[in-house]
């Protein structure tokens, strides 16, 4: 039985005092909620609050990015073990929005993942396709390459460690959303890769969230999916309100 995951990304918004006012509005809304893991996903600077405000409580800490080194000349960047040591259970891999505009690609995806793992953290890996690839119907071709460069060199063991995020790039932060047959059908598929590099109980017991405009009014539609394990979630996710109605749907 697969667990779902509900994860909010919150990019680059909110300080660490922010970060304590959202908790505190947001920990009682969703106190009861035992049908899923909550993941908060904070800006670097604000995980020592997140993981302080939260305390006690069911809500894990994740963050947003890492580098594959454990340390070293590395102007800006954060190490695994320096994210785990800070709180954090969780680490967002790959997003479009690393792949666009930081150079992301599937060979650092892979790094990254492997160091997440070493460290003792869960990595949430990002899969999807931009609008040009799903108009000419390289959707598929786009998941099956992710999947494979970023992932299927990992040992089984390692894989067992995984959630993958599905986000259709052009569906983040647009307000378009795909369709619960369209994400079902994508989530579909990418199980099958996983199946095909990693056996049929890897494809069975992998988490596939969505991500792509979740809000409060579609998140039941997603979620009656059975392909949908939970949702990865951008600008809902930095109002209490909105954030537990998508947590409790």
């Amino acid at each position: 039985m697969r667990v779902p995951l509900m994860a909010g990304n919150w990019k680059m918004f909110k300080t660490p005092a922010e970060t304590t006012v959202f908790c505190e509005r947001f920990l009682p809304l969703v106190a009861s909620a035992n049908h899923c893991e909550i993941l908060l996903c904070p800006p670097f600077v604000s995980i020592a609050a997140a993981v302080a405000a939260t305390q006690g409580s069911t809500v894990g800490v994740g963050a947003q990015n890492l580098h594959w080194q454990k340390e070293g000349a590395f102007t800006g960047e954060v190490s695994a073990p320096m994210i785990k040591a800070a709180g954090c259970r969780s680490v967002i891999i790959g997003h479009s929005e690393r792949r666009q505009y930081f150079g992301e690609t599937d060979t650092t995806v892979f790094k990254k993942t492997t160091a997440a793992i070493e460290a003792g953290l869960q990595p949430i890996v990002c899969v999807g396709e931009l609008l040009e690839e799903r108009e000419s119907n390289r959707t598929n071709d786009v998941l099956a390459r992710q999947v494979k460069d970023g992932l299927s060199g990992l040992r089984p063991d390692e894989f067992a460690k995984v959630v993958i995020a599905y986000e259709p790039v052009w569906a983040i932060g647009t307000g378009k959303t795909a369709t619960p047959d369209m994400a079902a059908d994508a989530h579909r598929f990418i199980r099958e890769q996983v199946r095909l590099a990693f056996g049929e109980d890897a494809a069975a017991a992998v988490r596939i969230l969505y991500g792509g405009s979740v809000k409060p009014d579609n998140v039941k539609g997603l979620m009656a999916q059975p392909e949908i394990d939970g949702a990865l979630v951008g600008g809902a996710s930095l109002k209490p309100e909105d954030f537990s109605l998508i947590v409790n749907f």
